[in-house]
């Protein structure tokens, strides 16, 4: 049976001496809490800072006002900065951030419900990418987090 994606995640960081850290938004610390299930996870995981309003945003993450003006929470601007500030603020090797609209209210036209940005900033590159789920609330945060652990792996894996 394969491993979960966070225990593969965290064998790679422990081998690879890296060190990670989140940024989360809609998921609301599903991601950080996934990563903590894996024994050990102290010796990668820096932490993760939950950033649901647009204040804690730019507090915590140096996410600039005129982003979030102009772009939206739920845009691959922000979720770039969010990453880069998560790992800016946390002195992490790689970080990951997550933003989206998880319902049931909240949507419009151009971001529908179900709506995440996911991004990831590392020494060689920044990255980010866009998914649509659908579901509930529950499961759109928990596809979310699926997408985001797999985001992770995909890049050490170097795809």
């Amino acid at each position: 049976m394969e491993q979960p994606p966070e225990t593969r995640i965290g064998n790679i960081l422990r081998d690879r001496k890296l060190t990670l850290a989140l940024a989360e938004s809609c998921t609301g610390g599903l991601v950080s809490d996934r990563i903590t299930n894996v024994p050990g996870s102290s010796e990668y995981f820096l932490g993760g800072i939950v950033a649901y309003a647009y204040e804690v945003k730019v507090a915590l993450l140096n996410v600039s006002w005129d982003t979030l003006n102009v772009h939206g929470a739920v845009s691959q601007e922000v979720v770039l900065e969010m990453a880069h500030g998560a790992r800016q603020t946390l002195k992490a090797d790689i970080a990951a951030s997550i933003s989206g609209i998880a319902g049931p209210g909240g949507g419009t036209l151009d971001k529908p419900v179900g709506t995440v940005w996911l991004a990831l900033v590392a020494p060689d590159g920044e990255w980010a990418r866009q998914f649509h789920f659908s579901g509930n609330r529950e499961q759109i945060k928990s596809s979310s987090a699926d997408a985001a652990l797999q985001f992770i792996l995909d890049y050490l894996h170097g795809t």
